[in-house]
């Protein structure tokens, strides 16, 4: 049998420790499954975006994926209460405590939807690169943001706020940023680096906006046509997977800002003071994504499990 997996390859680079480590546990699944049996990793992006890569998962094209809210959210909205609600996470501890305690629900869902989740995975904090120096959120107002094609949603919250989005494929973003046509990016710095954003872009505010949240999911019809050592095989190397890139997670990020540094990338950091500015800013933005951009329920609930991992910090 064949497994497909399609690596987001435009965020993880193809060769980084998230594409090798999808290679170890293609390995360990095709020791059990059989060695007639093939595991591809399509890392180039050749299958088109998140939405078109859930799409071709539905009709049998593919059989995996690694993909970011953005893609899972179009198997099941819940998933983005993980990453779209600005400035509420502000460390590693606090994104664990409230995945785990929502992944038994958030997997339930997907699976009633068709797909099994086989790990989950974060890819850095989202921070401002800008063509120019700007460090308050009054600064980055009139400038050109880059919005995902197809996030209607975000692109409404922006102009709400005063800012002027630009929509455009991530593919489009370096061109953007060289013409012109946008001076702000809100990337994860590992795909600042790869994608050399910050050459252009050569300002990085130090300010964790949102934490870019993703899984690798497997269809349920590709999970059960799989004999039951393989999946139990395939199971046990996603739980090393996912435990291996999370200890990673920081030390990946803090490196690729390191190395953009080193190539002229000039970091501003915030005051206490226009830090609470940002922190204002985020939470002016909570009642327009509530009820809208993320159910509700699933909103008030990680409110809730944020009170309770302060209440037991304290």
């Amino acid at each position: 049998s064949e497994m497909c997996i399609r690596d987001r390859g435009t965020l993880l680079p193809k060769g980084s420790i998230y594409h090798r480590t999808l290679q170890e546990m293609g390995e360990q699944w095709r020791h059990v499954q059989g060695e007639k049996s093939r595991f591809i990793i399509y890392t180039d992006g050749s299958q088109g975006g998140e939405a078109d890569v859930v799409r071709r998962m539905r009709i049998g094209q593919l059989n995996a994926a690694v993909l970011s809210v953005v893609g899972l959210s179009e198997i099941d909205s819940t998933v983005t209460a993980l990453q779209f609600i600005p400035m509420a996470f502000q460390n590693w501890r606090e994104v664990d405590y409230v995945r785990e305690r929502l992944r038994q629900k958030l997997e339930q869902r997907m699976r009633a939807k068709g797909f099994v989740v086989l790990f989950w995975v974060e890819g850095g904090w989202v921070h401002f690169f800008s063509k120019e120096a700007a460090v308050t959120p009054e600064d980055f107002k009139g400038r050109k943001v880059f919005v995902w094609a197809g996030d209607t949603q975000q692109v409404g919250i922006m102009k709400s706020l005063g800012y002027q989005p630009v929509v455009l494929e991530t593919n489009d973003i370096l061109p953007g940023l060289q013409s012109g046509l946008i001076s702000v990016v809100a990337v994860p710095p590992v795909y600042a680096l790869a994608g050399q954003i910050d050459r252009p872009a050569s300002y990085m505010l130090d300010v964790r906006w949102v934490p870019i949240v993703g899984a690798t999911v497997i269809s349920e019809k590709a999970w059960k046509t799989m004999n039951p050592d393989a999946r139990d095989a395939l199971k046990d190397a996603a739980e090393q997977a996912g435990r291996k890139l999370r200890k990673r997670r920081q030390a990946l990020e803090d490196a690729a800002i390191a190395a953009m540094q080193k190539r002229g990338l000039k970091v501003q950091t915030p005051t206490s003071q226009q830090t609470e500015e940002w922190q204002i800013l985020a939470e002016s933005v909570y009642p327009k994504i509530r009820g809208s951009r993320i159910p509700a329920d699933i909103f008030d609930q990680v409110m809730e499990l944020f009170s309770e991992y302060k209440e037991g910090t304290k």
